[in-house]
């Protein structure tokens, strides 16, 4: 064993020291397509940027994008502090204008209260809406550019709430079917920790 390997720290950067405003450029770097798409791998979903500072009646929201996949609009609210009201309700305003089915909050941390909220929209609303909520970290070795990191803190539970035709399905299984199902379903917890 060598233990002569030369090391270094990663050290955490403050959001600030990449994106001075959220507007003006924070918004436009997540925007871009190389961007956007590990956002997109980090939430299971192919995204496509559609607009940036969406007009919505006299608001505007972040990012609207389409999942390529699915069809569907993908709303993404962004902010380079830690959650708030004000976003909450820019995300609700949005949403509802924009009839989005993915909400993503991205934010420098997240309230304990705020994680509850989208966690309880997740489980309250229809099965066709998704709420993520995401922390970015920027990270550097020595020297190195900085490398962004999106952390997801809130996402939908799609074993505890399934789709219509999934909760059909799940009322027909057997008992080894069911046992299956949580086996495996504790297994992907594992594995995603």
């Amino acid at each position: 064993m060598t233990t002569n390997i030369p090391m270094s720290q990663l050290k955490r950067l403050d959001l600030r020291e990449a994106w001075t405003t959220e507007a003006g450029d924070f918004t436009p770097w997540l925007g871009k397509e190389e961007n956007i798409k590990q956002l997109g791998e980090t939430i299971g979903v192919d995204l496509e940027v559609e607009e940036q500072e969406k007009a919505i009646g006299p608001f505007r929201a972040d990012i609207l994008c389409k999942d390529t996949a699915a069809g569907q609009w993908v709303l993404i609210e962004n902010q380079l502090e830690r959650t708030d009201h004000n976003h909450l309700g820019q995300l609700m305003t949005y949403a509802a204008g924009l009839d989005a089915v993915t909400i993503v909050w991205i934010a420098k941390s997240f309230t304990d209260e705020h994680r509850a909220a989208l966690d309880w929209l997740n489980e309250k609303v229809s099965d066709e809406i998704r709420f993520f909520g995401i922390e970015i970290e920027l990270w550097r070795i020595d020297s190195s550019p900085i490398a962004p990191r999106f952390n997801i803190v809130s996402k939908p539970n799609d074993w505890t709430k399934p789709s219509g035709k999934l909760r059909n399905r799940l009322s027909e299984l057997t008992e080894s079917e069911k046992l299956n199902l949580e086996y495996w379903q504790a297994f992907d917890d594992v594995m995603e920790n």
